[in-house]
């Protein structure tokens, strides 16, 4: 497929894109390249090929979530800037 100057100009319409008439031929060029590029990955031979979703079969694997009492709440706060309640006191985010 041939990239025409007519059809550059109405994806930089599209776009909303100012371009020179100098920098015509470059878009041209680099669109071509795209697109025989594209070309070459849609004839690639794909048949016989097994169906793979990635390069390698790892999983994510989560951790059932479970409440657990944490009772060392002293030495968690010790580093804390503002503290009240037992809890971390931070600055108000609105």
């Amino acid at each position: 497929m041939q990239v025409s100057k007519e059809e550059i100009l109405h994806i930089a319409n599209l776009a909303h894109l100012e371009i020179n008439e100098n920098e015509i031929d470059d878009y041209i060029g680099n669109l071509q390249d795209i697109l025989n590029f594209a070309n070459i990955v849609n004839n690639a031979p794909v048949q016989n090929l097994d169906i793979t979703v990635g390069a390698n079969e790892t999983k994510n694997v989560f951790r059932k979530d479970e409440i657990e009492i944490f009772e060392d709440n002293e030495s968690l706060l010790q580093n804390a800037v503002a503290k009240e309640q037992n809890m971390f006191k931070i600055p108000k985010v609105l």
